[in-house]
This record gives structure tokens, C-alpha cells and sequence, in this order.
């Protein structure tokens, strides 16, 4: 898992509306998977990533335990988990709520994006096999069809699938550590689209991981780097930085059963 946030005061988020928490229902699987401290924590991941749970919502611990038929102490455990993921913050005395990225956040994860995913092209160039090709060329075959599906699939698969490709890359360089933190940005990066109102174009996308990936092919390693930083500058100025809001909360339990 990725280390733990580093200690910064922030301002504490608006108190929140309470919560309908809805009939005390469990989403099919969870109970398959017997609600462990880690299958928690992924569904709860999954959700914001999706965007069902927007920057701000209140993550209460009582309407998870509904959810999951579980302790409040194996919920905290959870989301221990994910503050340390930072994609929810735990505000002492007042609880736990998917993190609101502020502007240098959000500028400082595409710097380090830029940074970690150049060592990561140099690193799959070197050591990528003919079946790690194949596994990202089916990955934007995946992308595309998603992309024709637009009245069927919905735009967050769609930009889950955009983000994957970067998290599958980093995967394919052997380096555990290094994947782990691509995810965590990425992961972050959905949060911060949230925020600030991304225009970015995810046929834009596609076709630029399509091109990149080409240039992998040649082994052409200057030429990929300047394509993948082009790629992540080109998201970064998508944003509308600085103006975006978080302007709802969601009922909790509907979000999760979503």
C-alpha cells in the first residue's frame, strides 16, 4: 500500500446534511466475500473512483456497517486503509470524507505523475515481452468499444478503462512498488477530474495511447517519454483548476448499493 499522508492541517469540510441511509441492505458480493477489512475498502475505492462518492461525502461509519453487516471496528480498519491511499481523509472528531484535492494537490500529482510515468515508459521499453503488447493493444480495444458504447456504458467505465491503461503499463515493468503508486495517482487524478470539471477528450486519449504505444514499438524510448508527458500535460490543462466545487452529498448507502 502506498505511505501513510503526510501531516498537514487543512481546513475542516462543511458540516454535512444527514445522511437517508436507506434500507440496511448488503450489495451482492459482499457477502460472498465475507466483507473482509480489504473488500470493504476496495468497494468503498471502487465507488469514488466511479464517482459515485464525490469528493466532500461523508463516509459514515454506521451506514457502512449497515452496508456490510459489520463492526464499526473492522469499517475504521477500511478506512485506515484508504487515508492511506488518500482518497478519503479522517478528520479527528468529526469522521471520515472522500478527499476534496486542492489546487497545488492536484498540480503536484500530474508533476509527479510526469515524473514516475517516464521512469515507467524507459522501464516497459527495456523489459516489455510481446505478451505485455498484447495485453495493452486488447486494453484500448477495450477503451474503443467502450467509447461506441456511449448510450449503453456509462462515462465513468469509460474513464476507469482511460486510467487503467496507465495502472496495466506500470504493471507490465515488473516493478510492484512502482505500480502500486502509478494506481494510487491515478486513483487521485479521478478524484481530481471531479473537482475541477475535466473537458478532456477520451477519444483524445485513446487515440494518444494507441500513438504511444507505436512509439514503444520502435523502441524509440526520447520519443515515447515526450509522448506520455505530452498525453499527462494535455489532461493536466483540462482541468478547470482552481474553479470546481464539490456541490452535492449523496446518500451513502444508495451510492455503495449503486
Amino acid at each position: 500500500m502506498p505511505r501513510a499522508p503526510r501531516s498537514t492541517a487543512k481546513p475542516a469540510p462543511a458540516a454535512p446534511s444527514p445522511i437517508d441511509e436507506g434500507p440496511a441492505s448488503v450489495p451482492a458480493g459482499a457477502a460472498d466475500r465475507n466483507s473482509s477489512i480489504e473488500s470493504i475498502a476496495q468497494d468503498i475505492a471502487t465507488a469514488i473512483v466511479e464517482k459515485r462518492l464525490p469528493p466532500g461525502t461523508w463516509l459514515r461509519e454506521e451506514a457502512l456497517g449497515r452496508v456490510y453487516s459489520v463492526s464499526r471496528t473492522k469499517i475504521r480498519a477500511a478506512l485506515l486503509t484508504l487515508s492511506k491511499d488518500k482518497l478519503i481523509e479522517i478528520i479527528p472528531d468529526k469522521g471520515a470524507f472522500v478527499c476534496q484535492p486542492t489546487v497545488e494537490e492536484a498540480r503536484e500529482v500530474f508533476a509527479v505523475r510526469r515524473i514516475l510515468e517516464t521512469e515507467v515508459v524507459r522501464l516497459f521499453i527495456a523489459n516489455a515481452r510481446p505478451r505485455d503488447y498484447q495485453a495493452l493493444e486488447q486494453h484500448i480495444r477495450f477503451e474503443r468499444n467502450a467509447l461506441r458504447q456511449s448510450t449503453t456504458m456509462g462515462s465513468t467505465v469509460r474513464e476507469k478503462l482511460l486510467g487503467d491503461f496507465h495502472v496495466v503499463l506500470a504493471e507490465a515493468t515488473g516493478n510492484r512498488t512502482l505500480a502500486e503508486l502509478v494506481r494510487e495517482l491515478v486513483a487521485r487524478s479521478s478524484l481530481i477530474a471531479m473537482v475541477y470539471h475535466s473537458s478532456n477528450d477520451p477519444h483524445c486519449s485513446s487515440d494518444e495511447h494507441a500513438d504511444f504505444l507505436r512509439i514503444c514499438r520502435k523502441g524509440d524510448v526520447e520519443g515515447a517519454v515526450a509522448s506520455m508527458t505530452e498525453h499527462l500535460e494535455r489532461i493536466e490543462a483540462s482541468l478547470e483548476l482552481g474553479t470546481g466545487k464539490p456541490d452535492r452529498q449523496l446518500d451513502l448507502v444508495k451510492a455503495l448499493l449503486a
